[in-house]
């Protein structure tokens, strides 16, 4: 069973951003990627913050030029079965991203509708 724990945004500004949440939501800083993200937790749920300009370089796989909601992502515990059934209901595999040996390595889709979502068996930072 797949379970909700992880949204991505996308931000012009990551500091700032970052500080918003701390300060206002007391979420807690457990990771920051050089420039590239800061990840924030309430001990259950993963807000992935992304640099826009890191995002949308020339050439990147996610360069789509969005800011807000970029995707979302499920804990399982199967990570090839559960991406052999999303793609046998209608969901079209994207790209792996991240090292499969750590934490952060994640399995990305679109749903029917396209929506990117992705898949991690290891979950994310915090």
């Amino acid at each position: 069973m797949g379970k909700l724990r992880h949204l991505a945004l996308v931000v012009r500004d990551l500091e700032a951003a970052a500080q918003f949440y701390e300060k206002n939501l007391e979420m807690k800083r457990v990771k920051d990627a050089k420039g590239a993200a800061v990840y924030l937790s309430d001990g259950v749920m993963n807000l992935a913050l992304l640099a826009y300009d890191r995002v949308n370089q020339p050439g990147s796989k996610t360069a789509d030029g969005v800011v807000g909601l970029h995707h979302f992502g499920f804990k399982v515990d199967d990570l090839d079965g559960t991406g052999k059934r999303i793609e046998g209901n209608g969901g079209k595999y994207c790209y792996d991203f991240g090292d499969p040996d750590s934490m952060n390595y994640e399995r990305k889709f679109r749903d029917p509708e396209g929506n990117m979502f992705d898949i991690s068996d290891k979950g994310w930072f915090g």
